[in-house]
């Protein structure tokens, strides 16, 4: 598949819901990706392919709870790489680092274990949408409060009507996204 047909076949393969989780909302179920084993693996391969270029290639995959989990934990695995779940928090059983980032109405804290990232490890950031950015932003500053450094932030879908892309682009995060929805 060429790079544009895998991003038409992708894209083909996103549901959107309207008006959920409320009216005005279209969202982007990406659930029917997973759910086919080709189409499933033409997604992970994307992902694989180019975080094997040596000058991208991470030294472990660090994914954002819940659906960054699902990416990640393959993307690494197929990279013969490690895998670190950023939680939300209450869910880790040792020794935590945590982050709190605002949402639309009021806020939100993710978690990592303390010796989950080592100083100067490059981290390959993965979730499945970037929207407002906040999750992805506290995941980069647990990874950084370690002495990690992102090698990029990477999700499937992004919604840049909300701004969290470029947010993160101006916090000097480096983002790969498959695919670009417009509205929200």
């Amino acid at each position: 598949m060429h790079q544009q047909s895998v991003h038409d076949y992708l894209k083909s393969h996103i549901r959107t819901v309207p008006d959920w989780p409320a009216p005005g909302v279209q969202f982007r179920d990406i659930t029917p990706l997973l759910q086919n084993p080709r189409v499933f693996r033409v997604l992970i391969d994307a992902f694989v392919h180019r975080y094997m270029d040596p000058a991208l290639r991470p030294d472990i995959v660090a994914g954002l709870d819940a659906r960054g989990f699902i990416l990640g934990s393959v993307v690494a695995y197929e990279l013969g790489l490690g895998f670190v779940p950023i939680r939300k928090k209450g869910k880790l059983p040792f020794t935590t680092v945590e982050e709190t980032y605002e949402l639309e109405y009021g806020s939100a804290t993710v978690e990592l274990h303390t010796d989950a990232i080592q100083p100067g490890q490059r981290v390959l950031l993965i979730d499945d949408l970037i929207a407002t950015g906040g999750t992805m932003m506290a995941g980069k500053r647990l990874i950084e409060r370690l002495g990690g450094s992102i090698c990029e932030g990477a999700a499937i879908v992004d919604l840049p009507e909300l701004g969290g892309s470029q947010r993160l682009r101006d916090e000097g995060l480096q983002l790969f996204t498959l695919l670009s929805f417009e509205g929200h």
